[in-house]
């Protein structure tokens, strides 16, 4: 659905046509994937800047359309990216693409179980815990239900860092257009994924021992917008931040 949604060709019909039943529901709706991916490129670039070489990606989808080893390599030809989904099909894609790129990896795992996500030999491989490292969950807590515990997996990856690794998360929110988090909600409903959208003081508290870069939790379209570029349409259905793990 993202894929399709941000112009990618790596999309089934199954895809298209939920992506087409939300922006009937929701005219203007498929400009939310393109915020995402806007916010995803610009706190790539921060980490970078920040010095970080190395990305953990979960809950990924396909790696196309702007993703993350795309970004990364315009600054850092080495950055190291492995790229996590619990969809085999999106995996088997990303490993295509992905295929003659020794610096990244595409493999199949649960953000509910972090553990196994950071043994996997492809993360050990390319991912060196002593030094900084950025997680990366975009648009995928929202698919956990607080019975899962979102914070508590939030936890698990932090624990795991080395000082001056970031957290970079954006969340679908009820706040603003409670009507339609209700429609799209009734509609994921009936899905394998459904959706648990939260309160911005909520998705704020995710963050946990992370400290939250300036501007802290904003609307997706608004995290740093880039100086000299056209100002993205606000979206006011998903919120967005950076936070950093201090030492001790």
């Amino acid at each position: 659905m993202y894929d399709y949604a941000l112009g990618g060709s790596h999309n089934f019909a199954v895809d298209r046509e939920m992506v087409e039943k939300v922006e009937a529901m929701m005219p203007g709706s498929s400009l939310i994937a393109h915020a995402n991916r806007g916010f995803l490129g610009r706190a790539v670039r921060y980490c970078l800047d920040a010095g970080v070489r190395q990305f953990i990606d979960v809950g990924s989808g396909i790696p196309t359309v702007g993703s993350v080893h795309e970004v990364a390599r315009r600054i850092a030809p080495d950055a190291h990216v492995v790229y996590i989904d619990v969809d085999p099909v999106a995996v088997a894609h990303g490993q295509a693409i992905l295929r003659d790129d020794p610096y990244t990896a595409a493999i199949h795992g649960d953000v509910r179980r972090p553990a196994e996500i950071l043994a996997d030999p492809q993360v050990t491989r390319l991912i060196d815990f002593d030094r900084p490292v950025a997680v990366l969950l975009i648009a995928v807590l929202h698919f956990i239900p607080d019975e899962d515990d979102p914070a508590g997996l939030v936890r698990q990856f932090g624990a795991r860092l080395a000082p001056g690794s970031f957290l970079v998360l954006s969340h679908g929110t009820t706040e603003d257009r409670p009507d339609d988090a209700d429609t799209v909600g009734q509609l994921y409903k009936g899905t394998s994924t459904p959706l648990s959208l939260r309160p911005r003081a909520a998705i704020q508290a995710l963050f946990g021992d992370f400290a939250l870069i300036e501007p802290g939790l904003t609307w997706v379209s608004a995290w740093r917008p880039v100086p000299g570029q056209p100002d993205e349409p606000e979206r006011r259905e998903m919120v967005a931040g950076v936070g950093v793990r201090r030492a001790g």
